[in-house]
């Protein structure tokens, strides 16, 4: 088993599998016991580690839980046969693990290692694998505590070591440009880090690219006077005094001459490569070479006359992250003739990233660059195929009066042009596939690397084109960038601002530069004042806005270019309450047919306004949700009704597959839609939308409230029981408050009582009793007042077992009963099956075994399919304890391995927890066999996920 920290925390099996450690604060647990591998640590230590603030009163408790949990999880996938142990040493924790199992051991172990060698080619080695083994930055997904704050400090400080250790190392070997490609995305992610900078501009200086190290001297002392008002360091500036007197390094040279250009001015650039060709003389004027009479040029025909280079556009600034997808590009820009596609949707970032790697491979094109803007999306007009192809020319070296005279001529000269040259054509904002096509070079050793909103498919069918994908950049990315454009430390000084800020502008480099630009134009330069104004999703896209530049009117250049029906539906989505949907969501929200609205959307992701994440399954970015509801036109009222009685009825469908033989806690309100709802062929299924739609469901609450229909609003809530009984300690009670609120607002006391029943519940599963035993204590009498049997049996059910958990069992019995009365007359089976499981529970407690045989085998009567199979496990494994410990031991052990079976078949670890625990309590019992022991042993197996069914809230 190893475990990793550098990047997400993981725990890795033997098979490869990532362990699901949980939450953030498991796994800013599991996080300090592997910095701390073999050594105690505390429990006040890990307090700090995972609260920044004041924890809970039962922090201690939440603490041994989590370590319960991983320990659970270490052994159900074999740690302790690979010698790895958690164990608990007086009042703190300690993790044993084998040596160099954790991936900060392996990589300080290599660094050592590069230090030490004297080889400098088995030095870039160890360093290459050791910088390999980072995922992402350190420590990632933890809580944002000061202790591991501190550890993620030192790790990335040891990565930069290693990176400058690097970038030495290819410099022993001589491959400066090695050492210069090493150090050049460092110095943009940490631009004030002198030290950094300084090997950089050096290896620049001595692989011969002395105008970047120039560059990135000045910009650097630009942004230490500005940012810390300091002049450079001893370092930078024998740096820069190297570039000034040192002779230049050779640089590599072509393969033969690059072609001429010429000069002149429109949309399009080009910059050739100013080198001699192999064996070649110095230029003339230059230092120690003799002033010579220029080649002859090439014939006309051959080759247009030289003249002046045509410029391209500069390296952009700031730029920072996007290795996968420059990597991907690589590839794409692999292979003959290559044409490679960046999509993406408004301000992603496609020509940015486009030019960053054109600067990047600038030496693989000796016969320079071109680029052109096609105005796909742009207020100016599109582009003309023989314009562009005029420019193109142009740029090749053809002069104005040689130019053909008609569209096909033009072709057909560009492509001769550029049938025998290695150049980089890069072709901006295209719109169509058909736009691109005339365009494409002739040569093989060209690429040519278009951006678009577009996927342009039918390039990618016709010339094989190679799409690069650009998608918003994840929250670390995006605080990189913060950094990159307001400086490091400001960004430092406030993580949690910038992380917020990072989200609210949905990962969008376009919006994080603008958030970033009325900071840093701002007089307070504070992070956490503009996060709180973009919170405020009524100005937030006005706010990002500054000059001539801003999201809104970026998205706009690609809704102008969407049919009416597509247009239609994108202002439909604008009263969407979450980011997630299909085309059955879409179609109630546009009041169109499911098909209509499938095709709108796939139009509508093809534009990149939707991300597709599956089949039917799209996600809307909370930017462009805003943008579509801005958008001017006539207001449908009947939206957000169409958009709730569609997701009422979705939520009854999934009731209805998540337990299977329940009866819906309330009806739908009268003047309910119908819907066409997503089928749900079983409960994970069900569990799973609920899950993935928890978000969606929450806005629909608060839009439903807003606009006063608290009879859905409720109701939105308690339909969500199954996912709250299953996940009941995951923050559901601001949920739950406004349910009952709305149920109060509706005058509606049945749902009241079911409101509180639940909320009550997941008080008390809080550890917050007395809080939850004010809601559980009220709950039956508003049901009784409602006439609703079936609510007051839940009622006072979730009352007894809260009374029984601290100590007031003295009614329990009693509320049991007559939960099972109320049951039964309301015709409940699965209440009553419920309230036996409850009632077995209780006799067992109270030393009556006969009565809990009694009630747990009446019970299992009750809870065949299709009731949920948890329910059958929890009343087995009852049984099988009354049995036990009414001298039955061996018809005990087959209910008790039958539950263990069911248990693991449904992945129901709790039960099957508990199951094995009675099981294991059968040894020694009298009347138990050899065959008893052996049943046992062989349902004693580990187990192998997790779940939670037992609570009976709803």
């Amino acid at each position: 088993m190893d475990f990793r920290l550098l990047g997400s925390v993981a725990a890795v099996a033997a098979d490869g599998r990532e362990l699901p450690v949980g939450s953030a604060k498991r796994r800013s647990l599991l996080a300090m016991l592997l910095l701390n591998p073999g050594a105690p640590v505390t429990v006040d230590r890990l307090t700090e580690t995972l609260w920044d603030e004041e924890p809970p009163r039962h922090s201690r408790t939440v603490i041994h839980n989590h370590v319960s949990a991983l320990r659970a999880l270490l052994a159900a996938h074999g740690a302790p046969d690979g010698g790895v142990e958690l164990v608990t040493d007086g009042g703190a924790y300690l993790l044993r693990v084998p040596e160099l199992a954790v991936d900060t051991d392996r990589f300080e172990r290599l660094l050592r290692a590069a230090r030490t060698t004297p080889d400098a080619a088995e030095a870039v080695t160890a360093l290459q694998e050791a910088l390999a083994l980072w995922r992402g930055p350190a420590l990632a997904g933890t809580a944002p505590s000061v202790p591991l704050q501190c550890a993620a400090h030192a790790l990335e400080e040891l990565r930069l070591a290693a990176v400058e250790e690097l970038a030495r190392a290819h410099g022993r070997l001589g491959d400066h440009g090695a050492a210069a490609g090493v150090l050049s995305t460092e110095a943009t992610m940490n631009p004030l880090r002198e030290p950094l900078v300084a090997a950089l501009v050096l290896a620049l200086g001595r692989a011969g690219r002395r105008s970047e190290a120039l560059d990135w001297f000045h910009r650097t002392r630009r942004a230490l006077a500005e940012e810390l008002g300091i002049d450079p360091g001893p370092d930078l500036v024998e740096a820069y005094d190297f570039l000034l007197h040192s002779p230049a390094a050779p640089p590599r040279r072509p393969d033969r001459v690059p072609p001429p250009r010429v000069a002149t001015v429109g949309g399009l650039s080009s910059v050739p490569d100013p080198r001699p060709a192999p064996g070649a003389a110095p230029a003339p004027g230059a230092a120690g070479a003799p002033v010579a009479p220029p080649a002859p040029a090439p014939p006309a025909a051959a080759r247009p006359p030289r003249t002046a280079p045509w410029p391209f556009p500069r390296r952009p600034r700031g730029f920072s992250g996007r290795e996968d997808e420059l990597a991907a590009l690589d590839r794409a820009a692999a292979g003959p003739g290559a044409i490679a596609v960046v999509t993406g949707g408004a301000g992603i970032g496609k020509t940015t990233l486009a030019l960053y790697w054109a600067h990047r491979r600038q030496d693989d094109f000796p016969d320079g660059r071109l680029f052109v803007d096609l105005c796909g999306h742009s207020p100016l007009p599109e582009r003309s195929t023989p314009a562009v192809l005029r420019e193109l020319l142009l740029g090749l070296g053809l002069p104005a009066e040689q130019m053909p005279a008609t569209p096909e001529a033009l072709a057909a000269r560009y492509r001769e042009l550029t049938a025998d040259r290695r150049m980089l054509i890069v072709l901006d904002n295209a719109r169509r596939s058909d736009q691109v096509r005339p365009l494409l070079p002739d040569g093989e050793d060209c690429v040519t690397l278009v951006t678009s909103r577009d996927r342009l498919g039918g390039l990618v069918a016709s010339d094989a084109a190679r799409p690069v994908p650009l998608a918003e950049l994840s929250p670390p990315q995006a605080v990189t960038l913060l950094a990159a454009t307001l400086g490091a430390d400001l960004v430092a000084a406030e993580p949690e601002a910038a992380a917020r800020l990072a989200g609210l502008c949905d990962g969008l480099p376009l919006a994080l530069r603008l958030a970033a630009a009325r900071v840093a134009t701002g007089p307070a330069r504070d992070l956490a004042l503009l996060a709180d104004e973009l919170a405020d999703e009524q100005s937030r896209l006005d706010l990002l806005e500054i000059e001539d530049t801003s999201v809104a009117a970026t998205l706009a250049l690609t809704v102008q270019h969407l049919s009416e029906p597509v247009r239609r539906m994108f202002h439909r989505l604008g009263a969407h309450t979450g980011t997630t949907l299909d085309s059955r969501t879409a179609a109630a929200l546009a009041d169109c047919r499911p098909a209509e609205a499938a095709t709108a959307l796939g139009r509508l992701a093809t534009a990149h306004l939707l991300v597709e994440i599956g089949r039917d399954a799209y996600t809307l970015h909370d930017l462009v949700r805003l943008y579509a509801r801005s958008l001017p036109g006539e207001v449908d009222d009947e939206v957000l009704p169409r958009l709730l009685d569609h997701l009422l009825n979705t939520l009854v469908a999934a009731c209805d597959a998540a337990e299977p033989g329940s009866e819906p806690c309330c009806a739908l309100p009268p003047g309910t839609r119908p819907a066409d709802v997503r089928p749900f062929p079983d409960r994970a299924s069900a569990l799973a939308w609920y899950a993935a739609e928890r978000d969606t469901l929450r806005g629909a609450v608060d839009a439903a409230v807003a606009a006063g229909l608290h009879d859905r609003a409720w109701r939105l809530v308690l339909l969500q029981w199954p996912l709250i009984v299953w996940q009941v300690r995951d923050g559901w009670v601001p949920l739950l408050e406004h349910g009952l609120a709305a149920a109060e607002a509706d005058h509606n006391p049945a749902a009241q009582s079911r409101a509180r029943a639940l909320l009550g519940w997941v008080l008390l599963e809080e550890g917050r009793h007395e809080q939850a035993l004010v809601h559980l204590e009220r709950a039956p009498d508003l049901a009784a007042r409602a006439g609703d049997g079936a609510a007051q049996a839940v009622a006072l059910m979730n009352l007894a077992v809260a009374l029984s958990r601290y100590g007031r069992n003295a009614r329990e019995r009693g509320l049991l009963v007559r939960a099972l009365s109320l049951a039964e007359r309301a015709d409940r089976a699965d209440l009553a099956a419920l309230a036996r499981q409850h009632l077995a529970h209780a006799c067992l407690a109270d030393g009556v075994p006969e009565e809990a045989a009694h009630h747990a085998a009446r019970g299992l009567a009750l809870a065949e399919p299709p009731f949920p199979a948890a329910r059958r496990v929890l009343l087995q494994t009852l049984y099988g304890r009354a049995l036990a410990a009414t001298g039955h031991p061996e018809e005990a052990a087959l209910h008790l391995g039958a539950a263990v079976r069911s248990a693991r078949a449904h992945q129901y670890e709790d039960g099957e927890a508990g199951a094995l625990a009675a099981l294991a309590a059968l040894q020694g019992l009298p009347g138990t066999t050899a065959a008893t022991a052996t049943a046992t042993a062989t349902a004693a197996v580990p187990a192998t996920a997790s779940a939670s069914a037992s609570a009976p809230g709803r």
